[in-house]
């Protein structure tokens, strides 16, 4: 976890926070090692939220959830559905 805000509610009062995810790793294309390295724009609500606002930055977790489009179809935000200490 790179970046994490401050917590908000939506409209109907469910937790909601946003955060940013930094993966990084290696792997191989056309025979050759590759670095990559990603920063993702997420978003947890509810329980998920509650439970990552009390994590530290910079600690390393394993994520399940999808790939949406942002508000106004621009760029991309992961939906973090579950997270377990990596």
């Amino acid at each position: 976890m790179a970046e994490l805000e401050s917590m908000r509610y939506t409209p109907a009062g469910l937790p909601a926070l946003n955060l940013g995810l930094e993966h990084a790793s290696q792997v191989e294309e056309a025979g050759q090692a590759r670095q990559v390295k990603v920063t993702v724009k997420a978003v947890a609500f509810g329980a998920q939220a509650e439970r990552l606002a009390r994590q530290a930055v910079g600690s390393q977790w394993r994520f399940k959830g999808f790939l949406a489009s942002g508000r106004n179809g621009k760029g991309v935000v992961f939906h973090i559905q579950d997270f377990t200490q990596d």
